[in-house]
């Protein structure tokens, strides 16, 4: 009778004939010693012993796991079957060890998966600068905080129903000190209010920034209204206190809306009576407060209207993209266009974009107003390039649009779905948003200058420009602003401003558009300093595609336009 040791795991793979054997599954410190004591009996033909040196009954009986009884094996036999098990003990911790490697490798992936998550949800629910709640965050809140508000009234507690508070807090002052200090003081300071601000909160309130020096307080579970009156003095009073910027500091002031649920309005009119309340005020001076009275109704409901309209314009098609054309200075021909959106309200007709963008900024509109004119463009283009009319189109794009890392893949979109290729896009931004040097915006324009399409500086000369940043921007043209094209017939000061511009835009080897020409001294002037595109109301008003196409400014093949007559521009004023 003899008697084998098996590790733990190999007693599964002992062949069908030896079944009957006898032999013992063994797992312990001293099997790797036994082992080692085999290969000599093997050497010599021997049967391996019953059993290591030194292993008491005790321990064999701890580290044991069974037992059965099995006929005796030759020398030969067993020394093969002491090759199988251990080729089968090699393979099983060959096994194990990689099932731990591949246990460690999805923990490991795991955690990275919650990490992207929850980076994920901070850019979809968190301000990128103040990492307070965004819109969306706080409209979500918002109607969480009102839901058990209207449960309160149905099983009061023993203070009665609660309400719900909103502040607006609108900063004062806060413009010059962006202006002249420069956007990344401002940045520094919408911070420190943010802070300041979240200091104050309860676990049941929310703080959002919805615009660029506005701030909203969402109050849950207030007794009555002079609990958000006193949440307003106790705002107002922190953010009266210096705050302290890089070299200096500085004090600003705040003016608040007050607007409670249920008592001001549902959900969906409580944001428009806290916006009135603040611009009441505002238009009393500031560094105040207000409450919302029924007074004030008329103006929400107004701007409450307004915006319910606006929401509908893009599903019934009541915007419309006029084109203004720019025109090449060498040649006097079209070489491009700029897409300028138009709102046809039913009602009032063509209302500028001067009126309703500001609108749709405040209420959260911009991006999907945004969004239909970068695809409306660019169906556009697609329709002239297959009539054989081949011109770049600019397309405006605000801050709003830049904060949004979607935009670079929704207009890469555009260009694959309507076949066009990304040289024919211009997108415009304005020096003052170019120059924050925001991480995500300067992230997105470079998504954008990778993909292949134009980056144009609008408004150039108006604000407080970095060279390295303007280098850094990959950018293909600079607008000058109409400030300066209104002078430079007149005044050499102006004239001076623009010749500097277009001479360090040329230096950077970048493309110079003057816009707001409206006469002919002013093309001449401008076309000696050396610009190499105009675009004014002495050219050509803004207009539709097809009033483009009918005040013939294609030639009849479409490969160049008509070369530029005063006659046929002025006739269509």
């Amino acid at each position: 009778m003899h008697w084998l040791f098996l590790t733990e795991g190999v007693s599964r793979w002992i062949p069908a004939h030896w079944r009957g054997s006898t032999f013992v599954c063994w797992r312990g410190p001293t099997f790797a010693c036994w082992l080692a004591s085999l290969l000599p009996c093997m050497a010599q033909g021997q049967v391996p012993a019953a059993a290591p040196d030194g292993v008491a009954s005790a321990q064999l009986a701890d580290e044991g796991v069974w037992f059965a009884g099995w006929d005796a094996l030759g020398p030969w036999g067993a020394g093969a079957f002491v090759v199988f098990l251990l080729v089968c003990s090699v393979l099983y911790i060959r096994m194990r060890c990689k099932a731990q490697r591949l246990t460690q490798s999805l923990k490991q992936s795991n955690e990275k998966l919650l990490r992207a998550n929850v980076k994920l949800k901070r850019i979809a629910f968190r301000d990128p600068l103040t990492g307070t709640a965004n819109r969306a965050l706080f409209e979500y809140r918002l109607g969480r905080t009102i839901a058990r508000a209207d449960s309160s009234v149905e099983q009061p507690g023993p203070c009665g129903p609660v309400r719900v508070g909103l502040l607006y807090i609108d900063l004062d002052g806060f413009k010059p000190i962006n202006d002249v200090e420069g956007h990344a003081a401002g940045d520094a300071l919408l911070c420190q209010v943010a802070v300041r601000l979240g200091h104050m909160t309860r676990k049941s309130d929310t703080l959002a920034r919805v615009g660029g020096d506005e701030f909203v307080l969402l109050l849950g579970c207030l007794a009555s209204v002079d609990d958000a009156v006193a949440m307003a003095g106790r705002v107002q009073k922190a953010l009266s206190q210096p705050f302290d910027l890089p070299g200096k500091a500085v004090s600003i002031s705040s003016s608040i809306g007050v607007a409670i649920y249920p008592d001001h309005g549902k959900k969906e009119k409580l944001m428009a009576a806290a916006d009135a309340a603040m611009y009441t005020a505002k238009r009393a001076g500031g560094n105040t407060y207000a409450i919302f009275k029924e007074s004030m109704r008329q103006g929400v409901a107004a701007q409450f209207d307004l915006q319910q309209a606006l929401r509908r314009a893009v599903a019934s098609q009541q915007l419309v993209l006029f084109y203004q054309p720019k025109i090449d200075t060498r040649t006097g021909r079209i070489r491009s266009v700029e897409a300028l959106a138009r709102w046809n309200h039913p009602q009032f007709g063509l209302i500028s974009p001067r009126v309703f963008i500001p609108l749709a900024e405040r209420f959260g509109l911009i991006s999907e107003i945004g969004d239909w004119v970068i695809d409306e463009a660019c169906r556009q283009t697609a329709q002239w390039a297959r009539e054989r009319r081949f011109m770049r189109v600019s397309i405006n794009i605000s801050g709003y649009q830049l904060f949004q890392t979607r935009l670079a893949q929704f207009i890469a979109e555009a260009i694959a779905r309507h076949h066009i290729r990304p040289e024919q896009l211009v997108f415009e931004i304005t020096e003052s948003v170019a120059m924050e040097d925001d991480k995500t915006t300067m992230a997105v324009i470079a998504e954008l200058t990778g993909m292949g399409v134009q980056i144009s500086i609008d408004d150039f000369g108006t604000g407080y420009s970095s060279l390295a940043l303007l280098r850094q921007l990959c950018a293909d043209e600079v607008k000058i602003d109409r400030s300066f094209v209104r002078d430079v017939a007149l005044k050499s000061d102006a004239r001076a401003v623009v010749d500097a511009i277009v001479r360090l835009a040329h230096a950077l080897e970048l493309r110079v558009v003057a816009e707001g020409v409206t006469n002919q001294q002013q093309r001449e002037v401008l076309q000696a300093l050396g610009c190499d595109e105009l675009q004014g109301f002495y050219f050509a008003r803004p207009m539709d595609a097809q009033a483009l196409i009918a005040s013939e400014i294609w030639t009849s093949d479409g490969f160049e336009p008509v070369r530029f007559s005063r006659s046929s521009y002025i006739d269509n004023l």
